[in-house]
């Protein structure tokens, strides 16, 4: 296995550990599938209606100024509640629900909270459901609380088969009311761990013995199937004030009227929440539909989600991490498979617009799904790997770089890399190959040291090998003392005879200037270059350990062939089929046919002339 296939699975086995790690312990990304979860609960809810069955009597900002002379400064006389709640009770509604704390008694007007009670038992004789909260305390508090075998049957606690008879319990109840009137459900505000509230408890566990909320005790008592479980995650309805409000003022003065103005059955068959979300009082809090959301309109949606059975629900935490890690999975194959990483990049587009579209209307059907975390780590795993690709891509182009520029203009190499790289190793190509070899090496060799007969072989070769690069050749190899280079691949070049020829060309002035170099040795030195054009087979030929870039074939033979017959005819001699290429750019003159080796037809060659000397060079 290579370290390749090493790196992906391993890393592909520890990510999807941390995966696993991140679903059941870390839930690192939890506050952003809130804030999206969030996002598209408000957008849905604003497509629904709340029930009008609930309505809300609301002791708003007004109903404090306006009551302030009839009755006086907050809190209110309770007799005030008592005369509110018996006008109500007249219009026969479902159940009247208060969302306020009546946790003391009022030491200085007794008489009040003596006519509320009252009130009270005698809309309770007449069938009539009113119910209050209270609130569990924290549990620091439980040690100087009451037993909660003593306390249970007036809070209407529901005891289990794990219940602690010597447990102890701190509550907050309605004390204003005569415990035998207690109708009580708690009304705690839980938060998620990012400040919002989302769900509303059903049952609190207090020691085996389980207290109802209120909007549970309320949907008990009006036969609504309410489930065993500690809490419910609410199904939001509506903007920021969903439910038809009444203001609290507005209605207890209508009743004083002899003649009263409203519709005395806007109440009938109602649950009617009675509370206030006055800016005084403070019962203010956050939901994902609004920072500043109203208890009371809390409290009516729990109702509503119980007397509708429309609370949202949540995929099992594994399904999310099974969907997660089979997606994982399958860019893991499509890396492991050398699939071109686009295409999974689109694939995973396409699924994340698809899952947001999803739990969108997945919200419909009170699916309640969580799409940020597996989206997270998927994209994150994605990235991981492409980004590998991507640097194990550019350590290859690099390689292809150093490779490339061996035998062709570094430039050249760039665009070669940038836009194709390597497709066309060991296809046929259309091309023209040039030989050059050294006349009179052996006397060059003889009088001159080794070093020095390097030393110039490398000056020589580098001035020639500027010469191919700068007309666009590729060079192909040095064969001793010869040069071969080749035009048309690996970069498509419509011209490649005439750059050839021209590179020829320029060869043979280098060569005079590098004459010139050797002094006394200059007219013994000189070079034949035979270009030929054709088909031949261009690509990385060799074995595994060693492969070259290279062109092989009758061309290529042909050419080399060509540069034998150079001596005593001319320096440059071209092919037939070169000189076709590019005669319309450059002038030749024919010198006959002549013999090759290996070949039973006689070769037809030319010799470009020079176009400023008009001499064959």
């Amino acid at each position: 296995m290579t370290n390749r296939g090493h790196f992906i699975h391993l890393f592909s086995l520890l990510f999807v550990l941390l995966t696993a790690f991140e679903f059941h312990y870390l839930n690192l990304f939890n506050s952003l599938d809130f804030r999206l979860s969030d996002y598209l609960v408000k957008q849905h809810a604003r497509q629904l209606h709340a029930d009008p069955d609930i309505v809300i009597v609301n002791i708003d900002d007004a109903s404090l100024a306006s009551m302030n002379d009839s009755v006086g400064n907050w809190p209110w006389p309770r007799s005030t509640h008592a005369e509110l709640i018996e006008g109500i009770a007249r219009q026969q509604p479902s159940a009247i629900v208060f969302d306020l704390t009546f946790d003391q008694k009022d030491v200085y007007r007794p008489e009040s909270d003596a006519r509320f009670n009252e009130a009270i038992k005698t809309l309770t004789q007449d069938h009539q459901k009113i119910f209050f909260p209270m609130i569990r305390r924290p549990l620091e508090s439980d040690k100087h609380g009451d037993l909660v075998a003593d306390i249970a049957a007036p809070l209407g606690l529901i005891k289990t088969d794990r219940a602690q008879t010597n447990a102890r319990a701190a509550f907050q109840p309605p004390l204003a009311i005569a415990s035998d009137l207690w109708q009580v459900g708690t009304i705690n505000f839980h938060k998620d761990e990012d400040g919002v509230g989302r769900r509303y408890d059903l049952y609190t566990d207090v020691y085996g013995w389980l207290a109802p909320s209120l909007p549970a005790k309320v949907a008990a008592a009006l036969n609504y199937p309410v489930p065993r479980q500690g809490n419910m995650l609410l199904a939001w309805r509506g903007e920021k004030f969903p439910f038809k409000r009444i203001s609290y003022a507005d209605l207890y003065h209508d009743f004083e009227r002899e003649k009263p103005q409203r519709d005395p059955l806007e109440l009938r068959g109602k649950i009617v929440v009675i509370g206030t979300d006055a800016s005084a009082l403070h019962d203010i809090r956050v939901t994902p539909i609004d920072s500043l959301y109203s208890g009371l309109d809390i409290l009516a949606t729990a109702i509503d989600n119980l007397k509708n059975q429309r609370s949202m629900q949540m995929p099992p935490r594994w399904v999310s991490l099974a969907i997660c890690v089979s997606l994982l999975l399958a860019i893991y194959l499509c890396f492991w498979r050398r699939i071109n990483a686009l295409y999974p990049g689109l694939a995973l587009i396409t699924i994340t617009l698809l899952s947001i579209v999803g739990s969108y209307f997945a919200l419909s059907s009170l699916l309640l799904v969580p799409v940020v975390t597996p989206l997270l780590l998927i994209w994150t795993y994605y990235f991981a790997l492409a980004l590998r690709e991507y640097w194990l891509e550019r350590l290859s182009r690099q390689k292809t770089v150093q490779l490339f520029s061996r035998f062709v203009n570094p430039h050249v190499v760039k665009e070669l890399v940038s836009f194709e790289g390597l497709s066309r190793a060991g296809e046929s190509r259309e091309i023209t190959v040039l030989f050059s070899d050294i006349r009179g090496f052996t006397s060059l060799s003889e009088n001159r040291t080794p070093q020095e007969v390097v030393s110039l072989l490398n000056r020589y070769f580098s001035l020639q090998v500027e010469v191919i690069f700068r007309h666009g050749g590729s060079l192909d190899k040095f064969i001793g003392d010869c040069i071969m280079a080749f035009w048309g691949a690996p970069l498509d070049d419509a011209e490649h005879a005439l750059h050839a020829v021209q590179a020829a060309q320029e060869m043979a002035v280098v060569l005079q200037q590098f004459k010139r170099e050797l002094g006394d040795l200059e007219a013994d030195f000189d070079v034949g270059i035979g270009l030929h054009s054709g088909p031949a087979v261009v690509g990385l030929i060799g074995s595994e350990q060693r492969k070259e870039y290279t062109a092989i074939g009758d061309t290529v033979n042909l050419a080399s062939r060509i540069e034998g017959l150079t001596k005593g005819i001319s320096r440059i001699l071209v092919s037939r089929e070169t000189m076709l290429l590019c005669r319309d750019k450059l002038d030749f003159q024919a010198l006959g046919s002549y013999k090759v080796k290996g070949r039973e037809q006689e070769v037809e060659l030319f010799a470009p002339v020079s176009p400023t000397q008009g001499e064959i060079t």
